[in-house]
């Protein structure tokens, strides 16, 4: 059996030993969302560390436990606190926690982090729905031996970010009177932020957000067949675009700032995931598993 799989199997069979509960859509926290739990009705937690064999989060602000429970009638699982590449993982220990939330029922993906802004439209604290991505600057999660268990050996990309789900999330923020951009993200390696030149080259590639994460874990995800949305908060602008240096607090400070829309959204946005879940029964089935 390939390795990477079998780890993955026990992961799952030690989530099973522990925790009855099959969630609907899975939501990855970025910076300034470790709160966001209070919006669920919880039913019950397992830390990273309880898993045998799972990546443990060792960023600040990341607290590293699944949280499953209600957001309305929708089953969650969320991630709070996940893991980057950044932190010496393998790519394919990064991807973990998305595969394994997979295999949990999750059929919907919802990513959220926190970027630096390199649309010149964009100012600290907006949001940016991620409609397209850029994935040349971080290790593809898919090489190697193909999992055939999880989906193809070269799966299609046109449209790794849902357009249901898009409208979804657009419709929500127009109703709650919240500031949408829409741009292309990139995932750069870090944990170094992007030098000035970095950020000319990438802003003449298209991009308009980038950060240190939600590419590999989007490919994971649509590799296994499931629904992918994602929003980003441009916690500052890039580097060369801004007078002061760049610092993980002022992160960490302008997402905290800004987390209380930032929780509307997710909330009033899955209460409406419902249809689009039906239709993925409907259609395909439960893919990838």
């Amino acid at each position: 059996m390939n390795p990477v799989y079998e780890k993955l199997l026990k992961c799952y069979e030690c989530y099973k030993s522990k925790i009855d509960f099959e969630p609907k859509v899975a939501i990855v926290l970025g910076s300034g969302l470790g709160n966001f739990a209070r919006t669920v009705k919880v039913q019950a937690e397992l830390s990273y560390s309880e898993i045998q064999g799972f990546p443990v989060s060792t960023v600040p602000g990341h607290a590293g436990k699944f949280i499953f429970g209600h957001i309305g009638q929708t089953p969650v699982v969320l991630m709070q606190g996940r893991v980057h590449y950044y932190e010496g993982y393998p790519i394919e220990d990064v991807v973990l926690p998305v595969r394994l939330m997979k295999m949990m029922g999750a059929e919907i993906l919802f990513l959220t982090n926190a970027s630096g802004g390199i649309n010149p439209s964009f100012h600290a604290g907006a949001f940016m729905m991620i409609k397209d991505h850029i994935s040349s600057f971080a290790p593809n999660p898919l090489i190697g031996a193909n999992i055939e268990e999880l989906g193809v050996r070269f799966p299609d990309m046109s449209h790794v970010y849902d357009l249901d789900l898009q409208e979804i999330i657009r419709e929500t923020a127009r109703e709650n009177g919240i500031e949408l951009f829409e741009g292309v993200y990139a995932q750069l390696t870090g944990p170094s932020f992007e030098s000035p030149a970095e950020i000319q080259m990438l802003h003449k590639l298209g991009v308009d957000a980038v950060g240190m994460s939600t590419v590999v874990e989007a490919i994971a995800a649509n590799h296994m067949g499931m629904k992918i949305c994602g929003v980003s908060c441009v916690s500052n602008l890039a580097a060369g675009m801004s007078p002061t240096p760049l610092t993980h607090e002022e992160v960490q400070e302008a997402a905290n700032a800004v987390a209380p829309k930032f929780e509307k959204l997710l909330v009033e946005s899955v209460n409406k995931f419902g249809h689009c879940i039906e239709e993925q029964y409907a259609g395909n089935g439960r893919k990838g598993m």
